[in-house]
């Protein structure tokens, strides 16, 4: 059995890892490569694998530098199964979609130019419509079932904390009798963070392939955010500046009005001001994506749920606007009144933030506020680092505007996250391989783990091919545990009972889970099936608490 590191190990983008056996080959994530041209031209290069002979992809989150290859894997051949959560292929359906269409837009604006050159045109790396054919392809399941891919092969997605249906990927291969457990973090969310739950702790694995994004940096205490933020906010409406806020659609922007609703609500004495700062979602993809978490609640964390409960939408507060339309973005790019603008992309490489950039930069009354990660070699990371001058669509802007970087809001749990995550594990796992981290980062964590942990990682290298055998030295591999504790078995039993058609066979189910020996196959059935209900009555909750909801 072999890994294969083909994306995600010099830069942070272009997640992809080949796992090939005897019997399958399996894809983990199939990214788009983000950040300067040099790094974008890799996107346009030819996969490192025939597409046609990849079994499985297992898609372990929406973000384009995780999911943004995967057109162009169908395009090339690729009729196998894209194994993800619900919510991964929710949003993956808009996000695919929309990388197609700017993919389009940026090939026009390009081949004007080439036409004027004489050039002959190219075409671009992939479509709006190869986006949405991709999803056909898509399998999509719920978190904690096990899932039999093959007599050889079986997954388990768990809660990566990262944005909504982020996963941590069990992943159990059987080759020549012996049964190895790989385990792929996938990008790991920050503990404590407001609206998804925190990361599942895993206790066993042979391998583990693992993000390093800040594997060499801490983040500020996660409760100052909210205030450093609105301090930003306040002092700069009061001068008559603006507020812009690269945001990525997906998680962030979500992020952030749920931190804006909650603030509004228990700082009374600043009412009257903060009804006068209207606030804009100016993002087709973000508005679409807050609707797709209004969907998925069952993915929340307790504390999220229980706003919902009582009726009240985490995502919505007074003065909150969502833009759609160009018209309205034009618009909202001339009106020079103090506001907040939240817009995407992240990393202000595409998307309607260049406009807004464009025409705030120069001002000193405004600022820009980083609420995420700035990937080498994009517009972001320039600005972030101080470049007095950046060249937006050909022109040269002045910064003059203040910049700020609030660390509180990343998606991305830090070096002392990571590390305790890395502490779970009941033993060391053989080997652990580092990716998804620029060069420092990894290096910095590879000692900070040795030192602490005493686990020895290896910083994974691009292209190169690792064999992955059993070791027999450490009984590390067991079975997942699929029985059922009586506490969990009483609250479980207390919240299916609201499901009539479906409560009385599962409690019966669960009372023989408790008093009877079943099989592996009758445990991870009666599993899955509690898994099912659980999502059905979060989403049964979420639209009683909508009806409750009065309208803007």
């Amino acid at each position: 059995m072999k890994i294969r590191f083909l994306g995600g190990t010099e830069t942070i983008t272009g997640s992809c890892h080949l796992i090939e056996t005897d019997e399958f080959k399996i894809l983990l994530d199939c990214g788009q490569f983000q950040g300067n041209r040099v790094i974008e031209d890799l996107n346009y290069m030819d996969f490192d694998f025939n597409p046609r002979e990849i079994d499985f992809l297992l898609l372990s989150h929406a973000h384009i530098d995780h999911s943004g290859r995967i057109p162009l894997l169908v395009k090339q051949g690729f009729c196998g199964d894209i194994i993800s959560t619900k919510a991964t292929y929710d949003l993956a359906e808009i996000m695919l979609r929309d990388s197609g269409h700017i993919h389009e837009k940026e090939a026009e604006w390009k081949n004007r130019k080439r036409m004027r050159a004489g050039k002959k045109p190219i075409d671009p790396l992939y479509t709006e419509r190869d986006g949405g054919y991709a999803m056909r392809y898509f399998k999509p399941i719920l978190y904690d079932q096990i899932i039999q891919l093959s007599d050889n092969l079986k997954v388990r997605f768990n809660d990566a904390g990262h944005i909504l249906g982020s996963a941590i990927i069990e992943i159990w291969i059987t080759e020549n009798k012996e049964t190895i457990k790989v385990v792929f973090s996938g990008d790991l969310g920050m503990n404590n963070k407001p609206i998804l739950r925190d990361p599942a702790r895993i206790k066993e694995a042979d391998y583990v392939i693992m993000e390093t994004t800040y594997g060499d940096r801490l983040h500020k205490e996660t409760e100052e955010r909210i205030d450093l933020l609105m301090n930003i906010i306040l002092e700069t409406t009061r001068r008559g500046g603006r507020v812009i806020i690269p945001s990525f659609a997906v998680g962030r922007t979500q992020e952030i009005l749920y931190e804006l609703n909650h603030y509004y609500e228990y700082h009374k004495e600043l009412e009257e001001e903060l009804n006068r700062i209207k606030v804009y979602v100016d993002s087709p993809m973000a508005t679409t994506a807050t609707e797709i978490f209004e969907l998925n609640p069952d993915v929340f964390d307790k504390e999220t749920r229980k706003l919902i409960l009582s009726g009240d939408n985490p995502f919505d507060f007074k003065n909150l606007y969502f833009t759609r339309t160009t018209d309205e973005s034009i618009e909202l790019t001339k009106d020079k009144t103090p506001k907040i603008i939240i817009s995407a992309s992240g990393m202000c490489d595409a998307g309607r933030i260049k406009h807004h950039l464009k025409h705030n930069l120069w001002d000193e009354k405004n600022s820009v506020v980083f609420v995420g990660y700035q990937a080498e070699g994009t517009l972001g990371r320039r600005i972030r680092d101080g470049q007095e001058v950046v060249k937006i669509f050909g022109e040269e802007i002045e910064v003059k505007a203040e910049i700020h970087e609030i660390e509180g809001f990343s998606g991305h749990a830090d070096q002392r996250e990571l590390i305790e995550w890395l502490r779970s594990f009941q033993h060391p796992p053989r080997e652990i391989f580092l990716v998804h981290g620029e060069g420092d980062s990894k290096e910095v964590f590879a000692q900070r783990v040795k030192e602490e942990l005493n686990y020895n990682c290896v910083i994974a290298d691009k292209n190169t091919e690792y064999e992955i055998h059993k070791n027999y030295e450490k009984e590390i591999y067991k079975e997942p545990q699929l029985h059922i504790s009586m506490e969990e078995l009483i609250d479980l039993s207390d919240r299916l009972y609201r499901l009539r058609n479906e409560g009385e066979r599962v409690l019966c189910l669960t009372r023989l889970a408790v008093g009877n020996y079943l099989s592996d196959e009758e445990h991870r059935e009666i599993n899955n099936k509690l898994v099912d209900l659980e999502k059905n009555i979060m989403g049964l909750s979420m639209i009683i608490a909508d009806k409750e909801i009065p309208e803007r």
